[in-house]
């Protein structure tokens, strides 16, 4: 049997041409962006992602101009030139990445933070002063942490992308110093070599997402919430001046993830006795947590922006309210000399010192300042009860 001909005026005619002129029901249906893969990666990564503030001072010489002219043409005496302090503030981003608030960031973000001024904001606004541990100036990756009184948010390391090329890769952080920005854009090459200020970097992966100021540091990642890499660098023009689009490198997952369990096997601590091993989760915590005291080392650098004496004491870098070392009276920014007998040298030696502090013991700590011109000189004797 043949089968009829649809023609205009007959049954199947119309039908078939109100089927045509009807839109279907899928060409009103509407995906959900709640569904979007896109929103529910940046949803399931955002929590972890933080805002990174770091505070540095800088000292420079200064000459009045009109004592220049007039010693010129008057014959006066030039005045000696004055030395002034200036505080720098830089941005960048960073990502806890294990519940007890340790926090991946680039070291170029956090290196020259004098004092330890580094404040973290996580994405629900709270603030936090950060430790910086650990950091490597050939993967330009740094190790700081966070305390907090609950577990946080975190990406996990140990599910990174396999990073394909063409694969959508998302950039998370603090760009221009809007928090919790992203962009989005694939992942255009890999194991790029680019050279910043005569540092090489080697490997790293390249995408056309946008890398702005104060993404430094941030988590890029994949359609599945996993981290492809760390925004380090963009580029806007080529080594001979000519002008570049959509050229941004991020560190690898995998580069992270080697450099922070290397970054916590530095931090470890091995005590002389048979006692458990004090990891990093405990480093450098001891006088944090019976006194309440952040310490750091008074390296050149911090000592020449403060303009405390070289090579001695060690730096409290922030003080706990309540605890017994604010109830003491001593104060972020003073200078630990002396514990007991003890000349002070390193956080370190201090860890070892109060390593077999107990809860409720006296220890005398010679704290204040001692200025590089040897003149002021401010030591008190505080004694604090451990808690």
């Amino acid at each position: 049997m043949r089968a009829a001909a649809a023609t205009p005026g007959s049954a199947i005619g119309v039908l078939a041409t109100f089927l045509m002129l009807t839109p279907s029901a899928s060409c009103f249906a509407q995906a959900d962006p709640a569904s979007e893969p896109a929103v529910l990666a940046v949803g399931k990564v955002l929590p972890a992602v933080v805002n990174i503030n770091t505070e540095r001072v800088v000292r420079r010489t200064v000459r009045d101009p009109f004592e220049d002219f007039y010693a010129q043409f008057f014959g006066y005496n030039r005045a000696r030139p004055r030395q002034v302090r200036q505080t720098l503030q830089s941005l960048g981003s960073g990502f806890i990445i294990d519940p007890a608030g340790y926090i991946v960031t680039n070291k170029h973000v956090v290196e020259r933070a004098a004092d330890l001024k580094i404040h973290v904001t996580t994405n629900d606004g709270k603030t936090y002063n950060a430790r910086y541990i650990a950091g490597d100036d050939k993967t330009d990756l740094a190790f700081i942490k966070i305390e907090a009184r609950s577990a946080l948010p975190f990406i996990n390391l140990d599910d990174i992308s396999p990073n394909l090329l063409g694969e959508t890769v998302i950039v998370v952080g603090n760009a221009v110093g809007y928090g919790s920005s992203i962009s989005r854009g694939v992942l255009s090459a890999a194991k790029r070599n680019i050279t910043v200020d005569d540092t090489e970097y080697k490997d790293l992966v390249q995408t056309d997402a946008a890398i702005n100021p104060g993404n430094s540091g941030g988590p890029v990642i994949d359609l599945s919430g996993r981290l492809v890499g760390v925004a380090s660098a963009k580029m806007a023009f080529t080594p001979q001046g000519v002008p570049t689009q959509g050229l941004g490198f991020a560190i690898p997952a995998e580069v992270v993830r080697d450099s922070v369990n290397r970054f916590k096997k530095t931090a470890q601590i091995q005590p002389a006795t048979k006692s458990p091993v004090i990891t990093s989760e405990t480093f450098g915590s001891r006088a944090e947590k019976l006194f309440g005291m952040q310490l750091q080392d008074l390296n050149q650098e911090l000592s020449d922006a403060l303009g405390y004496a070289r090579g001695r004491g060690v730096l409290i870098s922030a003080v706990e309210p309540d605890s017994p070392a604010d109830d003491a009276g001593i104060e972020r920014g003073l200078v630990v000399y002396r514990i007991g007998k003890t000349q002070a040298s390193s956080v370190k030696q201090i860890e070892e010192l109060l390593r077999n502090v107990e809860s409720g013991a006296n220890v005398e700590f010679i704290v204040g300042v001692i200025r590089t011109d040897g003149e002021s000189r401010e030591l008190a004797s505080a004694t604090l009860t451990a808690r």
